[in-house]
């Protein structure tokens, strides 16, 4: 069993290293914590965020690169930061997902 307050926090420090100009995926950051088939829950824990933890969530897309629904401001955030999206408004993550190596 995993315990959540723990994957959470570790989820948060990986989200807090995407740099500017790339975004990551929620199955990307799953298996970097050696936890692939946890990407639903990354993105649980990115629905629990504190603003007060100034995270870059908005870096954080799905698996084609859509964004999350309802959350105009994270294209806006995107766009600031040189990022430009496909005529399906996802984001080209063969141009900007985060490389780690």
């Amino acid at each position: 069993m995993i315990d959540r307050k723990i994957f959470y926090q570790e989820v948060y420090e990986v989200v807090g290293e995407i740099p500017r100009g790339s975004v990551s995926t929620y199955g990307q950051i799953a298996r970097l914590l050696g936890k692939p088939q946890y990407s639903r829950m990354v993105g649980h824990a990115m629905c629990e965020v504190s603003s007060s933890q100034k995270l870059p969530c908005h870096r954080v897309v799905n698996s084609q690169g859509r964004l999350v629904p309802g959350w105009i401001e994270q294209q806006v955030l995107l766009r600031e930061e040189g990022i430009t999206f496909k005529k399906n408004d996802c984001v080209d993550l063969k141009k900007y997902l985060w490389k780690l190596f």
